[in-house]
């Protein structure tokens, strides 16, 4: 049987919602896996609402389509929530994660009907506290990652370290490692 994961990611631009797609699905690829990602603009500037998707898959990946019933849905910007229906087509036994300071229980009564996986991490002010910037995707790549068991800590650092550090200070990069843990570390899960 064909294992194949779709993950959707809802943010806003500037968020590194793009970066965060396209950084899991390497790390998957490192693992040996096939694997798919891209993103999906609106109108781009600063703060527009966008997609992005990732595919990981045992064989090659030979569709190439936006998400629409994925296994994972990753929000970035929790006010895209009654924004737009970031939970249409989730899977009935799918993980919604989404970046907040609330706990996971609390999403679970606004989605009655939903009945997977929740979780909760606070990636805005884990990226603040190490990077100092609120751009929230590595804490919530750690906290994806440790609530589905895609890949895990030690496959991902690595491509991260790689990816960053061909543009990023020592300094920024270690901000962003610190983060990454923090974010498997301080997730919520219900």
């Amino acid at each position: 049987m064909t294992v194949l994961l779709e993950i959707r990611w809802h943010g806003r631009a500037g968020q590194g919602v793009k970066t965060a797609a396209y950084l899991l699905a390497e790390a998957a690829m490192d693992t040996g896996k096939y694997i798919q990602a891209f993103p999906e603009y609106g109108a781009e500037r600063s703060g527009a609402p966008i997609a992005a998707f990732t595919r990981i898959g045992d064989e090659p990946i030979r569709i190439h389509y936006g998400i629409r019933t994925p296994d994972v849905v990753v929000v970035v910007d929790e006010s895209l929530i009654g924004a737009m229906d970031v939970t249409s087509g989730l899977k009935e036994n799918g993980i919604l994660l989404v970046n907040s300071n609330q706990s996971p229980e609390i999403y679970r009564q606004k989605l009655p009907s939903f009945h997977g996986k929740i979780a909760t991490v606070d990636a805005t002010q884990i990226a603040l506290d190490c990077i100092g910037r609120p751009i929230p995707n590595i804490p919530i790549m750690g906290a994806l990652i440790r609530a589905s068991g895609i890949v895990s800590l030690e496959d991902l650092e690595p491509r991260l370290r790689h990816k960053f550090s061909a543009k990023f200070s020592e300094q920024v990069v270690e901000g962003n490692v610190k983060a990454l843990k923090r974010g498997y570390e301080e997730v919520k899960i219900l």
